[in-house]
């Protein structure tokens, strides 16, 4: 069980500032989603929190210890981290970079490569090499190897954004349904999905936190619209409200 907190978080870019004077606390379990306009500051913010960032000013601590004190080995059992783009060294294929995902953590058995296939339909493409893949299909191999290790908590950045609907709600089922007792924390681009699966919502914009709480009470709160400069209108439907921005 992990629990992250960041203090203070501020990361400088170029004489720009990214994030600024950034605080949260995240238990050990939970769905969470981080969303915000273009350049709010979000994928850098998770790329602090994962220890793959180095900030400017404040700290983040895993558990009672300073994340960045940590050795990489140690960072990487607690942490797993899904970057928004990647690019791996040499053109291998879907088995050999799942069987990378699981090697990192040296108790698994080799059956974890099975139920990663299995889960996120790479069966079809496994002797496939990345450069063959489309966007979609390289989402899922990454999502394989994270998940395949089922990391404590799991920083995964808009995972879903280049796949089709159904894949996509297929990864946010899969990233809430660990979140039981594990902690999920995403970066979302889809606020229906956002809205409709997640705990708890953190808005960010110029690299600040305007808004955090539980998602079904945020869906109604203007910071919301503030934040990406729109007017939503709130829908009604069996699954509660949907956002229309007008």
């Amino acid at each position: 069980m992990t629990t992250i907190a960041a203090e203070g978080l501020t990361l400088r870019r170029g004489g720009a500032t990214l994030v600024h004077d950034l605080s949260l606390s995240l238990g050990p379990t939970g769905s969470v989603a981080v969303i915000g306009p273009n350049g709010a500051g979000k994928s850098m913010t998770l790329k602090m929190l994962a220890g793959i960032e180095t900030p400017s000013g404040g700290k983040v601590r895993l558990g009672d210890r300073d994340l960045a004190q940590l050795s990489h080995k140690a960072r990487a059992q607690a942490i797993g981290y899904l970057p928004q783009h990647f690019e791996p060294h040499w053109d291998l294929t879907v088995e050999d970079l799942v069987r990378l995902g699981v090697e990192r953590a040296d108790h698994l058995p080799d059956s974890a490569i099975e139920s990663a296939v299995a889960t996120f339909e790479l069966a079809a493409l496994r002797d496939r090499r990345w450069s063959t893949l489309s966007g979609g299909e390289r989402a899922r191999v990454l999502l394989a190897m994270v998940l395949a290790v089922d990391p404590p908590a799991l920083l995964a950045d808009e995972p879903a954004a280049s796949l089709d609907i159904r894949h996509r709600i297929d990864v946010v089922e899969t990233l809430v349904r660990r979140a039981a007792d594990r902690l999920s924390v995403v970066v979302m681009h889809d606020l229906d999905l956002t809205f409709r699966y997640f705990e708890r919502v953190i808005v960010l914009d110029r690299g600040q936190i305007v808004a955090d709480g539980l998602a079904r009470q945020l869906i109604e709160d203007e910071r919301l619209d503030a934040a990406f400069g729109v007017t939503f209108e709130r829908l009604k439907t069996p699954h509660g409200l949907l956002l229309r921005a007008t």
